[in-house]
Protein backbone atom coordinates (compact mmCIF):
# COMPACT_ATOMS: atom_id res chain seq x y z
CA UNK A 1 0.00 0.00 0.00
CA UNK A 2 1.59 3.45 -0.69
CA UNK A 3 1.66 6.43 1.28
CA UNK A 4 -1.24 7.88 -0.47
CA UNK A 5 -3.55 5.05 -0.22
CA UNK A 6 -2.74 4.32 3.68
CA UNK A 7 -3.42 8.34 4.30
CA UNK A 8 -6.53 8.33 2.27
CA UNK A 9 -7.82 5.09 4.16
CA UNK A 10 -7.11 7.00 7.45
CA UNK A 11 -8.97 10.59 6.23
CA UNK A 12 -12.01 8.35 5.13
CA UNK A 13 -14.30 8.46 7.90
CA UNK A 14 -15.61 4.55 9.02
CA UNK A 15 -19.28 3.93 8.71
CA UNK A 16 -19.31 3.37 12.39
CA UNK A 17 -17.76 6.85 12.68
CA UNK A 18 -20.60 8.88 10.63
CA UNK A 19 -23.54 6.86 12.36
CA UNK A 20 -22.00 7.73 16.06
CA UNK A 21 -21.94 11.65 14.08
CA UNK A 22 -25.78 10.89 12.95
CA UNK A 23 -26.59 9.74 16.44
CA UNK A 24 -24.97 12.53 17.83
CA UNK A 25 -27.10 15.45 15.95
CA UNK A 26 -30.42 12.88 15.98
CA UNK A 27 -30.13 13.59 19.56
CA UNK A 28 -29.50 17.14 18.91
CA UNK A 29 -32.76 17.70 16.90
CA UNK A 30 -34.89 15.71 19.09
CA UNK A 31 -33.59 17.90 22.17
CA UNK A 32 -34.94 20.85 20.01
CA UNK A 33 -37.90 19.28 19.03
CA UNK A 34 -38.82 18.74 22.10
CA UNK A 35 -39.38 22.74 22.62
CA UNK A 36 -42.47 24.35 22.70
CA UNK A 37 -40.73 26.64 20.31
CA UNK A 38 -37.50 27.85 18.82
CA UNK A 39 -35.22 30.69 18.47
CA UNK A 40 -34.14 31.81 15.12
CA UNK A 41 -31.03 30.68 15.90
CA UNK A 42 -32.50 27.12 16.94
CA UNK A 43 -34.52 27.32 14.07
CA UNK A 44 -31.42 27.83 11.75
CA UNK A 45 -29.67 25.04 13.61
CA UNK A 46 -32.16 22.24 13.39
CA UNK A 47 -31.98 23.13 9.48
CA UNK A 48 -28.35 23.14 9.41
CA UNK A 49 -28.58 19.65 11.37
CA UNK A 50 -30.94 17.73 9.31
CA UNK A 51 -29.16 18.83 6.47
CA UNK A 52 -25.87 17.25 8.31
CA UNK A 53 -27.75 14.13 9.09
CA UNK A 54 -29.16 13.17 5.21
CA UNK A 55 -25.10 14.04 3.94
CA UNK A 56 -24.01 11.73 6.79
CA UNK A 57 -26.75 9.15 5.76
CA UNK A 58 -25.70 9.47 2.35
CA UNK A 59 -21.83 8.77 2.99
CA UNK A 60 -23.13 6.07 4.77
CA UNK A 61 -24.71 4.22 2.23
CA UNK A 62 -22.62 5.01 -0.28
CA UNK A 63 -19.45 3.18 2.12
CA UNK A 64 -21.57 0.51 2.44
CA UNK A 65 -22.18 -0.38 -1.33
CA UNK A 66 -18.80 0.14 -2.03
CA UNK A 67 -17.94 -2.74 0.81
CA UNK A 68 -20.47 -4.87 -1.27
Amino acid sequence: MTVFNQQLEQATPTVDELRRQHQGHEERLEELNKKAWLTPEEEIEAKRLKKIKLHLKDQIEKLLRQAS
